[in-house]
C-alpha cells in the first residue's frame, strides 16, 4: 500500500495568483520544497489534485497547466523535492465554456482527482493526507476518507479563525508545519 499526501497547489504550494498560469507568476511558499523533500524522505508520494477553473473560462489552455507544473517540478528539484504526479480538473458548471461547462466528480470537493490517483497508487487511506488551504480541499479529503489539513497559507488563516476545527483534522500555519505533523503522526 501507498501512503500519499495529496496537495492542493495555489494558496499551499505557491502564492495565491488569480488564475496562475505563467511560470513567470510562479513563487514558492518559504519552506515548501522542504516540506516536500521530508514527506518524500519519510516515505509519501507526492500528488497534487488543484481545481483549474480558468481552462474552464477559457483564460488558458490545458497544455498551459501542464507546462507552469513541469516548471514548478524545476523549480522544487533545484532544492531536492518533486511531485510525482499533477492532477487538475479543467471544468466549471457555471462558468465553464464549451466542454469544459459540466458537472463532474473531479472538481474538489469532489473526489475524482483522487480516484484518478488509483491507476498509479494502491492509496492507503488510514496513513494518506490532504492538505489545502480551503474548506473545499480538506472537504475533499474528508470525501475520499484520507487526514484532511487546514494550512495557514493562501485563505487558511481567515478559514482558521472564522471555521469551526470540525472541518478538519488538524490545522498548521505552513506546509512545513503539517508535513511535521504527518511525520510525528506516522512514526
Amino acid at each position: 500500500m501507498d501512503r500519499v499526501v495529496f496537495l492542493d497547489r495555489d494558496g499551499t504550494i505557491n502564492q495565491e495568483v488569480h488564475y496562475l498560469h505563467k511560470p513567470e507568476d510562479l513563487v514558492l511558499l518559504p519552506g515548501v520544497p522542504e516540506a516536500i523533500r521530508a514527506l518524500r524522505e519519510a516515505g509519501f508520494r507526492i500528488v497534487v489534485v488543484t481545481n483549474q477553473a480558468g481552462v474552464a473560462r477559457g483564460y488558458y489552455t490545458c497544455q498551459e497547466v501542464e507546462h507552469l507544473h513541469a516548471y514548478l517540478n524545476e523549480l522544487l528539484e533545484k532544492d531536492g523535492a518533486h511531485i510525482d504526479y499533477f492532477f487538475y480538473c479543467p471544468h466549471h458548471p457555471e462558468h465553464g465554456i464549451g466542454e469544459y461547462k459540466i458537472e463532474c466528480d473531479c472538481r474538489k470537493p469532489g473526489t475524482g482527482m483522487f480516484k484518478m490517483a488509483e491507476q498509479y497508487y494502491q492509496i492507503d487511506k488510514a496513513h494518506s493526507y490532504m492538505i489545502g488551504d480551503k474548506l473545499l480541499d480538506v472537504e475533499a479529503g474528508r470525501n475520499y476518507g484520507v487526514h484532511s489539513i487546514l494550512v495557514g497559507t493562501g485563505y487558511g488563516a481567515a478559514i482558521y479563525r472564522e471555521q469551526e476545527a470540525s472541518a478538519y483534522d488538524f490545522y498548521a500555519e505552513t506546509l512545513m508545519g503539517a508535513a511535521r505533523y504527518i511525520i510525528d503522526r506516522e512514526q
